[in-house]
């Protein structure tokens, strides 16, 4: 079950903010996450300060600042400086500008500080967070969060939220889910982890073979394959617990996807004879035939306007990427580099395409512009890279690989850079798809 936070949880967790410089960022330059050539900012976060001597404090002022270095990191702007290079610590001086020596963070190599407290009192934890420009020497955001201890984590997450906001002009991934497939309890169900691959859960039982997870735009419904019934029947899923709906027509039904902005998905279905793509409503009902050709057509994906779908067909010969016009039904191919081109995912926010490609009996992650031309590899030598897909903001790009053999799930800039292991469990884990940027109730 995934929703919003609870109305009084949240005003017990943000009781105060502070806001010392509104108008920083109309001066500060954005981060452009479109930038292929993106420098990451040097950012020191050195050790937060325990408001009281407590050893509680002490321990999750440490925590804190580890997961909020960690979170900045994972979303590839940022430079962590080593804390072992620095000058000096924060003192109990060092809240406000005019007490910080700038200095000794330019010299460090920093362009931006971060500095934080924490107290705790009456099982009550108060978190405040602030961000420097060392070379402005001046604030740039503050804020105070107040909640348990269980919820330092969602503290942190709402600090980087607010940085990267201030920075780049979007609210980020920080509330944002990823589902995908696991072989974990020994059959492949459907779980759900948090944007950086913490705290996963199982959310199907179907105890037989699941895969292809698509998530509505609004992030209520996950529709996904199944063969709990014998054979592959799509099956959509109300996140809140209440009932979904099954579209088992004849034959096949596979590779859903939602249309952006409405409750209407595609999906490839073989009960008039080959695979061809529909449009369905989000309870099943065939709206109509979108592709009407001799050989297979499956793996839809939506522009972000809806006005355009990118899907594979083998109408040429062999499968490939080709994109539709939603209006006119006008069909073009836009890969022609290698033999098998399939899993094209549009970006939620422009007019590239991420897909697999087969080259050289090597499969890897290509991206390339919805209008065609030159491919760009984003995997390689690296085992089997498949099931690419966007976050939210198209700042990164998730996937599975065996490249440490098993199939895993890993995650790298829109650009092929940072490649890492997203999480690690038991069994081999498949499938990723990203939610919407926030999850709504």
């Amino acid at each position: 079950m995934i929703k919003k936070m609870p109305v009084l949880m949240f005003l017990a967790l943000i009781i105060v903010v502070i806001e010392m410089n509104a108008s920083f960022s109309a001066e500060y330059d954005y981060i452009n996450i479109s930038n292929p050539f993106l420098n990451k900012i040097p950012i020191a976060v050195p050790f937060f300060r325990p408001m009281a001597e407590g050893s509680a404090e002490k321990k999750m002022a440490r925590e804190a600042s580890d997961l909020l270095s960690e979170t900045l990191e994972f979303t590839g702007f940022f430079k962590i400086l080593n804390r072992g290079a620095f000058l000096e610590e924060p003192s109990e001086k060092g809240i406000v500008a005019s007490r910080i020596n700038f200095r000794n963070w330019r010299t460090v190599g920093a362009e931006l500080l971060i500095t934080g407290g924490i107290l705790i009192h009456n099982d009550k934890v108060d978190m405040e967070f602030r961000l420097f420009d060392t070379f402005k020497e001046k604030l740039v955001i503050g804020k105070r969060y107040k909640g348990s201890p269980d919820d330092m984590r969602q503290m942190v997450r709402r600090f980087a939220r607010e940085i990267i906001y201030r920075l780049t002009g979007n609210i980020g991934i920080f509330e944002s889910k990823i589902a995908f497939v696991s072989s974990s309890s020994g059959t492949k169900e459907l779980y759900i982890c948090d944007f950086d691959g913490y705290n996963p859960k199982k959310i199907t039982q179907k105890s037989n073979m699941t895969f292809a997870p698509a998530w509505s735009s609004d992030g209520r419904y996950l529709a996904f394959t199944s063969y709990a019934r014998g054979r592959p029947d799509l099956f959509i899923k109300n996140l809140s617990g209440k009932r979904g709906a099954v579209i088992n027509f004849q034959g096949v039904n596979l590779t859903p996807s939602w249309v952006p902005g409405k409750f209407e998905l595609a999906a490839s279905l073989s009960f008039s004879g080959d695979q061809e793509i529909y449009l369905l409503t989000g309870t099943g009902k065939i709206i109509k035939r979108l592709t009407n050709q001799w050989d297979i057509d499956v793996s839809p994906s939506f522009s972000p306007d809806g006005k355009k779908m990118a899907f594979v067909s083998r109408r040429s010969g062999s499968p490939q990427i080709h994109v539709m016009d939603m209006s006119s039904g006008n069909v073009k191919r836009i890969t022609f580099q290698g033999y098998y081109n399939t899993s094209p995912s549009w970006s939620p926010v422009d007019d590239k395409i991420v897909y697999v490609g087969m080259i050289n009996n090597e499969i890897n992650i290509y991206m390339i512009e919805e209008k065609g031309g030159v491919a760009i590899q984003l995997t390689q030598q690296s085992g089997d890279n498949e099931f690419p897909t966007w976050s939210p903001d198209g700042s990164l790009i998730t996937f599975s690989s065996t490249r440490e053999g098993k199939s895993r799930i890993y995650v790298m800039t829109a650009f092929g850079t940072d490649q890492r292991r997203l999480l690690t469990m038991p069994g081999e884990q498949s499938s990723p798809r990203w939610s919407p940027a926030e999850i709504k109730d």
